[in-house]
């Protein structure tokens, strides 16, 4: 372990920096290793682009447009994708901060790469206040380069600030490891492996030959020209291998060499190959190297059922930790801007590898998984008994249409499914009117309410008598927020089988022939009942989805099966 490089932090009395690794360098030895080891860059890689995903999100941009316009607006891709990089690789990751002239207000954020920066040495508060850049440290060594002061984050009044993220690990307080600390030396080794096998080739494999000359021994200047004319024949990668050359006044005089012989090298050189692959993965926590692009001969990769726990177990205990301190740095930039997102990483796993959370909502399980809907689970169907006790506050439930068009017009009626759409965040600020609608769902916004209606969702006949929650939402003739179905589910502490049901996904129960059907509201713009803008909408009072949308509308995503009849599921409602 002599050659076993750690990384010292040490507190220089003349300079104002902290220094980090031997000759202030240790970011540029994670570097090295990184491009340096094969297996090290491909996972690193393939972290990376777990880690960022497809982004950032948010459960709550619906009802929050400007917060979340403002997010995107601050954090481009660019950067968060630099700074996913950097915190992998270098353990430490760090934002360039601007505010607006009076300091009240964020209005840029740029990466900036966490290998020039150093921290200034605490104050009495055990506060880092500042941190050092330089593009090269090398340069600041030989004194042609002086590094610039930069406050860190909440420390100053001034138009920059550096917002430095690490991770707590015991025993370091300036800068934080790398959670692949202690793969590195094998990283190294395969660094080095690599590089005696290329220097072997060129070299010609090894001393294979041993050419004498026995009958004296010529002038320096032919002895050269002897020489190079053999190496020009004999040597080079499609070559034997390396020969020695040897003058002697006789052969009684020659030299003799002994050959030394590497004993079973392949083998040798193959364990060094597979031990090097094998702890850098455990350095990296890699539950499956098939997770990363990387083949082995487990088998695992034919093993659907391993690799899919492979892959959540390596999403929960790797990638989820990671995002998590990210996230949390990005956090205190949008809380200084009284922005308060629920925000996360959209994930690049496939939806099927995904844990399956037991919910009717799918914020929670968009927060949880990183997936913009939650994985169909299965329910049994709703007895009647169970059914009764979740009605008895059914009149306190939803609100009549009429009531709702006195001040709201009905612009679109469908089923709850989304269709992919673009959002343009820029043309939905331009096109909001601020009126006094008031936000009683999640779902709704100033200008748009959004209800659910329970109808006929099939066009099968049905077979017997309806249920009694059927019957019962049918005559109401209500609209319902979607918070309300939630109740229906939970209220009475009703369970079906032992599993809490939910009214939201099952509507009736198995073989149940309803659906909700989504009904959007706009308000108008006088009591009078003028549609907003003057005149009607492509001739018409009712518009699609897609149409509200480009009026500045962004319908939450619903859990598609809350549009299906449960009669036309495959399972007709029924828990597998």
């Amino acid at each position: 372990m002599n050659s076993y490089v750690k990384p010292e932090i040490k507190e220089v009395a003349n300079k104002g920096w902290v220094e980090y690794g031997d000759d202030n360098n240790y970011f540029q030895y994670l570097i090295d290793r990184y491009n340096g080891s094969p297996t090290n860059n491909a996972i690193i890689n393939g972290i990376i682009d777990m880690v960022y995903g497809k982004g950032l999100g948010a459960t709550d941009a619906a009802r929050k447009p400007d917060e979340y316009a403002m997010m995107m607006g601050l954090f481009t891709k660019d950067c968060v994708k630099r700074v996913c990089s950097d915190f992998k690789m270098m353990g430490n990751a760090a934002m360039q901060v601007i505010y607006n002239k009076d300091h009240s207000k964020i209005v840029k954020v740029e990466h900036i790469p966490v290998e020039t920066l150093r921290a200034e040495r605490a104050n009495e508060n055990g506060d880092i206040p500042a941190y050092y850049y330089a593009k090269s440290w090398d340069a600041v060594k030989m004194r042609k380069e002086e590094p610039v002061r930069i406050d860190a984050f909440g420390m100053s009044n001034n138009g920059i600030e550096i917002l430095y993220i690490k991770p707590y690990k015991a025993g370091y307080y300036y800068y934080a490891p790398t959670d692949y600390q202690g793969s590195l030396p094998y990283a190294e080794l395969e660094e080095e492996v690599a590089n005696y096998h290329i220097n072997n080739i060129k070299n010609g494999l090894a001393p294979s030959m041993l050419v004498n000359f026995n009958n004296g021994i010529p002038t320096e200047e032919d002895q050269t020209l002897i020489e190079r004319r053999i190496a020009d024949k004999f040597s080079g990668s499609s070559n034997a291998g390396r020969f020695i050359l040897a003058f002697n006044d006789n052969k009684e005089l020659a030299a003799t060499i002994e050959p030394v012989q590497l004993s079973d090298a392949s083998d040798q050189y193959q364990f060094l190959s597979t031990e090097c692959t094998q702890k850098i993965m455990v350095g990296h926590r890699v539950t499956s190297p098939m997770l990363l692009g990387i083949k082995d001969n487990s088998g695992l990769g034919n093993n659907a059922e391993e690799l899919k726990t492979a892959s959540i177990l390596f999403d929960n205990i790797v990638i989820r930790p990671l995002q998590e301190i990210i996230l949390d740095g990005i956090e205190q930039i949008l809380s200084f801007n009284q922005a308060s997102l629920n925000i996360y990483f959209k994930t690049l796993q496939p939806l099927e590898f995904k844990e399956e959370i037991v919910t009717a909502s799918d914020k929670v399980v968009e927060e949880s998984t990183g997936v913009e809907l939650s994985k169909q689970d299965n329910r049994p169907f709703l007895r009647d008994e169970l059914a009764a006790e979740l009605l008895l506050n059914i009149e306190s439930l939803g609100e009549s249409e009429e009531e709702l068009m006195q001040e709201f017009e009905l612009i679109t009626a469908d089923i709850v499914e989304d269709e992919e759409a673009e959002y343009d965040v820029e043309s939905y600020l331009n096109s909001r009117t601020d009126l006094a609608a008031q936000d009683e769902s999640e779902q709704d916004t100033e200008r748009y309410k959004v209800r659910y209606f329970y109808a006929i969702g099939t066009r099968k006949e049905p077979k017997g008598e309806s249920r009694l929650l059927c019957r019962t939402l049918r005559a109401a003739k209500r609209v319902y927020r979607k918070e309300d179905v939630e109740a229906l589910s939970s209220q009475g502490g009703a369970e079906a089988q032992g599993e809490n049901y939910s009214v939201w996904l099952y509507k009736g129960g198995a073989n149940c022939y309803h659906r909700w059907e989504r009904r959007i509201y706009r308000k108008k713009l006088t009591k009078e009942g003028k549609i907003y803008g003057g005149g009607t909408l492509n001739g018409t009072d009712i518009i699609n989805v897609n149409q509200a949308i480009r009026m500045g509308f962004r319908p939450e995503k619903n859990n598609p099966l809350v549009a299906i009849a449960p009669i036309d599921t495959k399972t007709r409602g029924y828990k597998k």
